[in-house]
Order: structure tokens, then C-alpha cells, then sequence
């Protein structure tokens, strides 16, 4: 970003924004946070000093087999880092290479494969020494069944290939979610390498409209107390869980039990994430986070739903998301044109009664929640025109221009600028208050 601040990630880059005279911007930022001196070192002594856990060479002493779940190409996991150094330790630990799986967690995401696996991984090695496979949620014969959660009877399905595994372990990248609180750790599992009908629960609107089920939220939170329970049924289950800062720089690392170590990673970044402002805005301005989060449409409503609280109920949300890759899948796109066809308030009337989600539907439906506050406006180079009509939000031709305009018509000159977007997480300290 550049010194004056008025930039915001979009794509591989960023969109410098020109404010029109008068406009008192304030950006809104994650705090600082020391890189670290050593990646490779910081690796190595998480995977030695481990939180509620033995090292992973113990770990991986007298074990046959293992399976290591990876993010899918939506998350910036620097799997580049840490793959390497965990591998070495299980093959020289004496689990063959063929025992080894590195599993790509892609939910109900599309597989990721060819030149783009190889950008996920990071590592050609890694390619070479051990098999790196897709999971696929609706492959119901390659999932286990280990029957419902004792609280909310949620049905837990997960990939055969991690249950059978004699060593498990979830690797991944711990910011704030809109709806599980935290992604990272336990979320990797569930929906990371769960069956369509545990996705598909979780993404119910008995989830999905608790006021519970928010970002950086775990106490009481449904969607997170269901993913514990989910883990737990698992028996032991690893993880190694990473942090970012805004050059996408690795500042924390930490390995061990995986309930333990997500809530490790949680309390080291939860001071810088969640940014307090003293009140809200009639204009705010954000980004989808730029590659890769916004290569689609489908991610872009994270960025839409984590700034709410700071929108002036009937003010303006701009978001600026290049979505290079197009809208995202054929279910998301019948939801929002079911969206677009039968408006806001019946269109969530159709889903309360279900027990199971349509997939990708559940995007749909957390669009509503910013779409009840304000107005939404996108900013985007892709898409088509349908595509557009079907996001139900204003597509604006021109950044700067749509900013003059929100501020005009609000007559306050004030506005917020996030410039990374759904990773981090204002908030109103008013607001807090009234609560």
C-alpha cells in the first residue's frame, strides 16, 4: 500500500483511490505485526516445541501413514513454508513416501489441479515425493460416516482418506470468518473435508441466522461449537496454523493439538484484527482482499458482511473485487437469480423451512445481511452483463466517482477505507456500548 494509505487490494495489485476535496478518510488497518526473523526456524520450532501435544517426529514414530490437509487456492496459506520441513520429519520419523496424502480441503469448492495445484502447493517437491489429491464432498462412497453431533444432530461425514489416516493433521491459515468465528484449525476438518450433507447443515439458516454465527466469534458460536464436536469424534487430530500479515508475510506459527493450537494462533491475532472506531460511517469502502479471495463473486460477499458494523444504517458499502475467474459456481449463480427474481424477503422465506442448504445457496443468503443495512455498490473488471444483473447489488462504472456521490448524497465528508477487506474486522465502539 502506499504511504497516503488510499489504496485497496484488488487482484494482484491495487486500486488507488482519488477522493474528492474536503473527504475526511479514515483507513482502517490491521495493527503491525513483527515479521518473523527465520521462517524456516519459526517452522521448525513449532513443530519441536508443540502446544498440548508431542513433537511431530513423535508423532510420526511407528505410524504407517498420514494425511495433511491443505486450504484450497481461495486461502494465501504459505504452504510453500511449512509442507517441506513437516514431510521430511514424517519420512526420516520412517512413514513411507506413498503412506503420506496431502489432501486439498476443498469443502464444496471446485478441485484445484494442473498450473494452479502447483501454485497451492508452492513446492515441486512436495509434488513429486508424495500424493497431493482433491477432496470432493459429493463422493459420498469416499467419506465416513461417524454419525450425528450430540448437540445439534448435525450428520458428520468426512473423507475416508483423513479418518483411515494413522496420523491427521489440518494446516492452515487463522483470520477472521464471517460465520465461524475464525477460519483455521477445526474449520479445515469441517466443512474442509466433509461430505455435501455436513456442508450443507452447517450452511442451514438455523446456522446461518444465529446472531452468534458471526466473525471472530467463538463463545456460544453454533457453527464452531459444532466443528469441535466434529473433530473431537475424530480422536486425535493435529494442526499447524499460520498468520499473515498485510504483505502476506508469515508473523505466527504454531503446531500442536488442534483445538489448542487454533486457540493459540486466535489469541496472537485477535488484538490486530478487530480495529474499534468511535463511530459509524454513511460511507465505507472495502476490498474482497485481492488475490485470491477475489477471484469470484462467491468470495466477494465476505468482504460485504465483515464491515457492517460500521455502516450507517442507509448508507453506503463500496466494494472493490476484481473477480478474474467469473462469479463462481452454477448453484451460486441459480441462488442469486433466484435472489434477483424473487426479492430479499421471499427469497429467505424459501430456505428457513430447510434442514439441508442447496449448495453454495448459503452465500446468497449472507448477502441479505448487508443488503438490509444499506446499499451496496461493486466495483469489478470481470463479469458478464448477466452476471452482473444477478449480483442484486449496484455495479458502479468508476471507484472514485461512486465515493463522491455517497458522500454527497450523505452530506457527511467522512468515510472508512479497508483496504484489506474481510481481514479485518472494525468495529463501533457506540455500538459496544448499546449492547
Amino acid at each position: 500500500m502506499s504511504d497516503t494509505g488510499l489504496e485497496l487490494a484488488f487482484g494482484r495489485g491495487a486500486l488507488h483511490l482519488t477522493l474528492p476535496p474536503g473527504a475526511k478518510p479514515t483507513v482502517l488497518r490491521k495493527a503491525t505485526l513483527p515479521k518473523l526473523p527465520d521462517n524456516a526456524a519459526a517452522i521448525r520450532h513449532a513443530l519441536d516445541n508443540p502446544i498440548d501435544s508431542a513433537p511431530l517426529a513423535a508423532l510420526a514414530s511407528g505410524r504407517k501413514s498420514a494425511c495433511i490437509l491443505i486450504c484450497d487456492i481461495t486461502r494465501p496459506v504459505p504452504n510453500r513454508l511449512f509442507l517441506r520441513p513437516m514431510i521430511e520429519t514424517l519420512l526420516a520419523a520412517g512413514i513411507p513416501a506413498d503412506g503420506i496424502t496431502v489432501l486439498v480441503a476443498t469443502g464444496l469448492h471446485r478441485p484445484n489441479e494442473g498450473d494452479e495445484l502447483a501454485e497451492l502447493v508452492g513446492d515441486p517437491w512436495v509434488l513429486a515425493t508424495v500424493r497431493v489429491e482433491n477432496h470432493f464432498a459429493r463422493d459420498e462412497a469416499a467419506h465416513v460416516d461417524l454419525g450425528p453431533t450430540p448437540t445439534r444432530g448435525t450428520p458428520v461425514f468426512i473423507d475416508r482418506r483423513f479418518v483411515d489416516a494413522e496420523l491427521r493433521i489440518a494446516t492452515g491459515l487463522v483470520e477472521p470468518h464471517f460465520m465461524a468465528g475464525w477460519s483455521g484449525g477445526r474449520k479445515v476438518v469441517a466443512p474442509g473435508v466433509a461430505g455435501h450433507q455436513t456442508i450443507r447443515t452447517f450452511h442451514s439458516a438455523r446456522f446461518m441466522e444465529d446472531p452468534l454465527a458471526v466473525q471472530c466469534n467463538l463463545i456460544g458460536n453454533p457453527l464452531h461449537e459444532e466443528q469441535l464436536e466434529i473433530v473431537r469424534k475424530l480422536g486425535d487430530v493435529y494442526a499447524l496454523n499460520t498468520v499473515l500479515d498485510e504483505e502476506r508475510d508469515l508473523v505466527f506459527v504454531s503446531f500442536g493439538e488442534i483445538i489448542a493450537s487454533h486457540l493459540a494462533a486466535v489469541d496472537f491475532v485477535e488484538g490486530a484484527t478487530i480495529i474499534e472506531t468511535p463511530r459509524r460511517y454513511a460511507t465505507v469502502v472495502t476490498s474482497s482482499a485481492g488475490y485470491p479471495l477475489d477471484k469470484t463473486y462467491y468470495q466477494t460477499v465476505k468482504g460485504m458482511v465483515t464491515p457492517l458494523d460500521i455502516l450507517e444504517p442507509g448508507g453506503t458499502l463500496i466494494i472493490a473485487s476484481e473477480c478474474s475467474e467469473g462469479f463462481g459456481s452454477e448453484e451460486f449463480r441459480a441462488a442469486q437469480a433466484r435472489l434477483v427474481e424473487l426479492g430479499p424477503e421471499r427469497f429467505l422465506a424459501t430456505l428457513t423451512a430447510k434442514t439441508l442448504a442447496d449448495v453454495d445457496e448459503w452465500q446468497t443468503e449472507m448477502q441479505l445481511k448487508p443488503m438490509r443495512v444499506g446499499r451496496i455498490q461493486l466495483y469489478t473488471t470481470g463479469l458478464t452483463e448477466e452476471e452482473r444483473r444477478i449480483t442484486a447489488v449496484e455495479i458502479v462504472p468508476d471507484l472514485d466517482a461512486a465515493i463522491a456521490a455517497s458522500l454527497k448524497r450523505s452530506g457527511d465528508s467522512a468515510l472508512a477505507i479497508i483496504p484489506e477487506g474481510p481481514y479485518v474486522i472494525p468495529v463501533c465502539r457506540e455500538q459496544q456500548a448499546a449492547a
